[in-house]
Protein backbone atom coordinates (compact mmCIF):
# COMPACT_ATOMS: atom_id res chain seq x y z
CA UNK A 1 0.00 0.00 0.00
CA UNK A 2 1.26 3.73 -0.46
CA UNK A 3 2.06 5.32 2.03
CA UNK A 4 0.25 8.62 2.50
CA UNK A 5 1.71 12.29 2.40
CA UNK A 6 2.12 14.91 5.74
CA UNK A 7 -0.86 16.30 3.63
CA UNK A 8 -3.09 13.26 2.90
CA UNK A 9 -2.33 11.72 6.82
CA UNK A 10 -4.07 15.25 8.20
CA UNK A 11 -6.68 15.46 5.60
CA UNK A 12 -7.58 11.49 6.64
CA UNK A 13 -7.39 12.51 10.17
CA UNK A 14 -9.66 15.59 10.26
CA UNK A 15 -12.47 12.80 8.07
CA UNK A 16 -12.27 11.08 11.78
CA UNK A 17 -13.57 13.91 13.30
CA UNK A 18 -9.99 15.19 14.78
CA UNK A 19 -9.66 19.19 14.93
CA UNK A 20 -6.53 19.97 12.75
CA UNK A 21 -4.57 20.64 15.70
CA UNK A 22 -4.95 17.70 17.64
CA UNK A 23 -3.87 16.05 14.30
CA UNK A 24 -0.80 18.09 13.91
CA UNK A 25 -0.04 17.41 16.94
CA UNK A 26 -0.42 13.75 17.06
CA UNK A 27 1.34 13.65 13.66
CA UNK A 28 4.34 15.76 15.25
CA UNK A 29 4.26 12.94 18.15
CA UNK A 30 3.90 9.84 16.04
CA UNK A 31 7.15 11.05 13.86
CA UNK A 32 9.14 12.04 17.14
CA UNK A 33 9.06 15.22 16.84
CA UNK A 34 8.06 18.46 19.28
CA UNK A 35 5.05 20.10 19.11
CA UNK A 36 6.90 23.26 18.34
CA UNK A 37 7.47 22.30 15.08
CA UNK A 38 3.99 22.52 13.47
CA UNK A 39 5.85 24.81 10.76
CA UNK A 40 7.57 21.50 9.54
CA UNK A 41 4.46 19.86 8.82
CA UNK A 42 3.28 23.21 6.35
CA UNK A 43 7.27 22.96 5.12
CA UNK A 44 6.78 19.37 3.82
CA UNK A 45 3.23 18.85 3.26
CA UNK A 46 4.48 16.40 0.42
CA UNK A 47 6.50 14.68 2.08
CA UNK A 48 5.36 10.71 2.03
CA UNK A 49 5.37 9.80 5.91
CA UNK A 50 7.95 6.68 6.75
CA UNK A 51 5.75 3.14 7.18
CA UNK A 52 6.07 3.15 10.57
CA UNK A 53 5.62 6.61 11.62
CA UNK A 54 1.89 6.80 9.29
CA UNK A 55 0.49 3.38 11.18
CA UNK A 56 1.50 4.41 14.97
CA UNK A 57 -0.30 8.21 13.45
CA UNK A 58 -3.16 6.23 12.24
CA UNK A 59 -3.69 4.11 16.35
CA UNK A 60 -3.33 7.88 17.76
CA UNK A 61 -5.28 9.47 15.33
CA UNK A 62 -8.26 6.24 16.20
CA UNK A 63 -7.73 6.95 20.27
CA UNK A 64 -8.26 10.69 20.01
CA UNK A 65 -11.15 9.84 17.49
CA UNK A 66 -12.72 7.62 20.18
CA UNK A 67 -12.34 10.43 22.52
CA UNK A 68 -9.16 9.77 24.40
CA UNK A 69 -7.86 13.02 25.50
CA UNK A 70 -4.36 14.34 23.87
CA UNK A 71 -2.63 14.56 27.20
CA UNK A 72 -3.37 10.90 27.80
CA UNK A 73 -2.02 10.00 23.97
CA UNK A 74 1.16 12.23 24.12
CA UNK A 75 2.12 11.68 27.65
CA UNK A 76 2.48 15.03 28.98
CA UNK A 77 0.39 18.53 28.88
CA UNK A 78 1.68 22.08 29.16
CA UNK A 79 0.50 23.93 32.44
CA UNK A 80 2.04 27.50 33.34
CA UNK A 81 4.54 27.18 31.27
CA UNK A 82 5.69 24.11 33.47
CA UNK A 83 5.12 20.34 30.97
CA UNK A 84 3.39 17.85 33.51
CA UNK A 85 3.36 14.30 32.81
CA UNK A 86 0.14 12.98 32.82
CA UNK A 87 -2.01 9.65 32.28
CA UNK A 88 -5.42 8.42 33.16
CA UNK A 89 -4.38 7.94 36.91
CA UNK A 90 -4.94 11.73 37.02
CA UNK A 91 -7.15 14.47 35.94
CA UNK A 92 -5.55 16.77 32.55
CA UNK A 93 -4.78 20.20 34.04
CA UNK A 94 -6.99 22.83 32.53
CA UNK A 95 -5.44 26.09 31.75
CA UNK A 96 -8.59 27.73 33.51
CA UNK A 97 -6.74 26.83 37.06
CA UNK A 98 -3.64 28.75 36.02
CA UNK A 99 -6.38 31.43 37.69
CA UNK A 100 -5.70 29.61 40.74
CA UNK A 101 -2.31 29.37 40.42
CA UNK A 102 -1.89 33.26 39.64
CA UNK A 103 -4.30 34.13 42.41
CA UNK A 104 -2.04 32.04 44.69
CA UNK A 105 1.44 33.76 43.96
CA UNK A 106 -0.13 37.28 44.00
CA UNK A 107 -1.28 36.50 47.83
CA UNK A 108 2.10 34.64 48.61
CA UNK A 109 4.35 37.57 47.22
CA UNK A 110 2.51 40.34 48.83
CA UNK A 111 4.49 42.00 51.14
CA UNK A 112 2.63 41.33 54.11
CA UNK A 113 3.49 37.78 53.68
CA UNK A 114 5.26 35.42 55.82
CA UNK A 115 8.80 35.07 54.76
CA UNK A 116 8.80 31.26 54.34
CA UNK A 117 4.88 31.18 53.14
CA UNK A 118 3.27 27.28 54.12
CA UNK A 119 1.26 26.41 51.82
CA UNK A 120 -1.35 23.28 50.82
CA UNK A 121 -2.55 21.99 47.78
CA UNK A 122 -5.65 19.50 48.50
CA UNK A 123 -6.27 16.95 45.61
CA UNK A 124 -3.30 17.56 43.96
CA UNK A 125 -3.90 15.25 41.05
CA UNK A 126 -1.01 15.66 38.61
CA UNK A 127 0.67 17.85 40.99
CA UNK A 128 -0.24 20.57 38.61
CA UNK A 129 -1.04 23.39 41.12
CA UNK A 130 2.09 22.35 43.25
CA UNK A 131 4.68 22.08 41.42
CA UNK A 132 3.62 25.43 39.75
CA UNK A 133 3.61 27.23 42.61
CA UNK A 134 6.89 25.66 44.46
CA UNK A 135 8.38 25.99 40.79
CA UNK A 136 7.79 30.12 40.67
CA UNK A 137 8.72 30.59 43.97
CA UNK A 138 11.75 28.85 43.94
CA UNK A 139 12.37 30.97 40.93
CA UNK A 140 11.71 34.18 42.62
CA UNK A 141 13.78 33.28 45.64
CA UNK A 142 10.97 33.00 47.94
CA UNK A 143 11.50 29.96 50.26
CA UNK A 144 8.68 28.18 50.78
CA UNK A 145 7.29 24.88 52.04
CA UNK A 146 4.84 23.33 50.31
CA UNK A 147 2.55 20.61 51.07
CA UNK A 148 0.77 18.08 48.11
CA UNK A 149 -2.36 15.90 49.21
CA UNK A 150 -4.16 13.64 47.47
CA UNK A 151 -6.87 10.26 48.42
CA UNK A 152 -5.21 7.86 45.52
CA UNK A 153 -1.96 6.53 45.66
CA UNK A 154 -1.93 6.40 42.08
CA UNK A 155 -2.07 10.15 41.71
CA UNK A 156 0.42 11.04 43.86
CA UNK A 157 2.60 8.62 42.16
CA UNK A 158 2.27 10.92 39.00
CA UNK A 159 2.46 13.97 41.16
CA UNK A 160 5.93 13.24 42.88
CA UNK A 161 7.54 11.88 39.26
CA UNK A 162 6.46 15.07 37.84
CA UNK A 163 8.12 17.12 40.86
CA UNK A 164 11.08 15.36 40.87
CA UNK A 165 12.16 15.99 37.31
CA UNK A 166 11.14 19.52 37.81
CA UNK A 167 12.95 20.13 40.54
CA UNK A 168 10.43 20.71 43.02
CA UNK A 169 10.75 20.75 46.21
CA UNK A 170 7.31 19.55 47.69
CA UNK A 171 6.21 17.71 50.80
CA UNK A 172 3.60 14.67 49.47
CA UNK A 173 0.91 13.18 51.61
CA UNK A 174 -2.04 10.53 51.22
CA UNK A 175 -5.24 12.13 52.69
CA UNK A 176 -9.04 12.62 52.25
CA UNK A 177 -8.89 16.20 52.01
CA UNK A 178 -7.69 17.29 55.58
CA UNK A 179 -8.28 13.97 57.25
CA UNK A 180 -3.98 13.34 58.41
CA UNK A 181 -3.36 16.86 57.57
CA UNK A 182 -1.79 18.45 60.77
CA UNK A 183 -0.30 22.28 61.20
CA UNK A 184 -1.28 25.40 60.17
CA UNK A 185 -0.90 27.01 56.01
CA UNK A 186 -1.04 30.80 55.20
CA UNK A 187 -2.72 29.47 51.67
CA UNK A 188 -4.74 26.46 50.96
CA UNK A 189 -5.53 25.82 47.30
CA UNK A 190 -7.72 23.71 45.72
CA UNK A 191 -9.07 22.15 42.19
CA UNK A 192 -11.64 20.14 43.95
CA UNK A 193 -14.35 17.68 41.97
CA UNK A 194 -17.42 20.10 41.64
CA UNK A 195 -19.44 18.59 38.70
CA UNK A 196 -22.83 17.67 39.34
CA UNK A 197 -23.05 14.09 39.49
CA UNK A 198 -26.20 14.11 36.92
CA UNK A 199 -24.17 16.45 34.79
CA UNK A 200 -24.58 15.36 31.20
CA UNK A 201 -20.77 16.44 30.48
CA UNK A 202 -19.32 13.51 32.52
CA UNK A 203 -20.13 11.29 29.47
CA UNK A 204 -17.67 13.45 27.39
CA UNK A 205 -14.64 12.61 30.98
CA UNK A 206 -15.67 9.04 30.78
CA UNK A 207 -11.47 8.65 30.19
CA UNK A 208 -10.63 10.96 33.18
CA UNK A 209 -10.74 9.57 36.69
CA UNK A 210 -14.66 10.30 38.22
CA UNK A 211 -13.32 10.97 41.56
CA UNK A 212 -11.84 13.89 40.39
CA UNK A 213 -14.60 15.37 38.70
CA UNK A 214 -18.34 14.93 40.61
CA UNK A 215 -19.21 15.78 43.97
CA UNK A 216 -22.71 14.85 44.37
CA UNK A 217 -26.13 16.28 43.45
CA UNK A 218 -24.48 19.45 43.33
CA UNK A 219 -21.30 19.11 42.54
CA UNK A 220 -20.39 21.29 45.40
CA UNK A 221 -20.08 17.97 48.48
CA UNK A 222 -16.15 17.98 48.42
CA UNK A 223 -16.05 22.10 48.42
CA UNK A 224 -18.59 22.01 51.64
CA UNK A 225 -16.29 19.67 53.30
CA UNK A 226 -12.83 21.80 52.82
CA UNK A 227 -14.49 25.19 53.62
CA UNK A 228 -16.02 23.77 56.71
CA UNK A 229 -12.27 22.08 57.84
CA UNK A 230 -9.94 24.57 56.81
CA UNK A 231 -10.10 27.43 59.20
CA UNK A 232 -8.10 24.37 61.55
CA UNK A 233 -5.19 24.97 59.49
CA UNK A 234 -5.16 28.13 58.67
CA UNK A 235 -2.78 30.79 60.54
CA UNK A 236 -4.93 33.83 61.13
CA UNK A 237 -4.83 35.92 57.95
CA UNK A 238 -4.65 32.57 55.84
CA UNK A 239 -6.13 32.48 52.72
CA UNK A 240 -8.70 29.66 51.25
CA UNK A 241 -8.62 29.32 47.32
CA UNK A 242 -11.08 27.33 45.83
CA UNK A 243 -11.71 26.58 41.77
CA UNK A 244 -15.18 26.03 40.88
CA UNK A 245 -17.77 25.56 38.43
CA UNK A 246 -18.85 28.30 35.93
CA UNK A 247 -22.21 29.09 37.73
CA UNK A 248 -21.26 28.32 41.50
CA UNK A 249 -19.06 31.29 42.38
CA UNK A 250 -22.53 33.17 44.16
CA UNK A 251 -23.09 29.95 46.23
CA UNK A 252 -19.49 29.34 46.92
CA UNK A 253 -18.83 32.84 48.22
CA UNK A 254 -22.44 32.26 50.22
CA UNK A 255 -20.70 29.19 52.03
CA UNK A 256 -17.22 30.86 52.67
CA UNK A 257 -19.22 33.89 54.18
CA UNK A 258 -21.16 31.56 56.20
CA UNK A 259 -18.38 30.02 57.42
CA UNK A 260 -16.96 33.17 58.91
CA UNK A 261 -14.21 34.18 56.30
CA UNK A 262 -13.62 37.66 55.58
CA UNK A 263 -12.31 39.29 51.70
CA UNK A 264 -14.81 36.67 50.23
CA UNK A 265 -14.26 37.50 46.54
CA UNK A 266 -13.84 35.83 43.03
CA UNK A 267 -11.22 35.73 40.10
CA UNK A 268 -11.91 35.66 36.72
CA UNK A 269 -10.43 33.41 34.24
CA UNK A 270 -9.43 34.53 30.61
CA UNK A 271 -12.76 33.85 29.35
CA UNK A 272 -14.66 36.39 31.81
CA UNK A 273 -15.92 33.34 33.69
CA UNK A 274 -15.55 33.62 37.47
CA UNK A 275 -13.84 30.65 37.96
CA UNK A 276 -12.50 30.47 41.49
CA UNK A 277 -13.39 31.75 45.21
CA UNK A 278 -11.73 32.40 48.69
CA UNK A 279 -11.57 34.19 51.39
CA UNK A 280 -9.37 35.17 54.39
CA UNK A 281 -9.66 33.51 57.94
CA UNK A 282 -9.07 36.16 60.94
CA UNK A 283 -9.36 33.71 62.99
CA UNK A 284 -12.30 32.21 65.32
CA UNK A 285 -15.47 33.86 64.83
Amino acid sequence: MNQPTVRQALQTAQTLGLERLDAQLLLLHALGKPDSDRAWLLAHDDDVLPEAGADLFRQLGLRRAAGEPLAYIVGYKEFFGLRLKVDARVLVPRPDTETLVAWSLDILQAPAMSAKPRVLDLGTGSGAIAIAVAHSLQTSGRPATVVAVDASADALAVAQENAHSLHADIQFLQSHWLEKVSGHFHLIASNPPYIASADPHLAALVHEPLQALAAGSDGLNDIRQIIKQAPEHLHPGGWLLLEHGYDQSDRVRELLAGRGFQQVQSRLDLAGIARCSGGQWLGAC
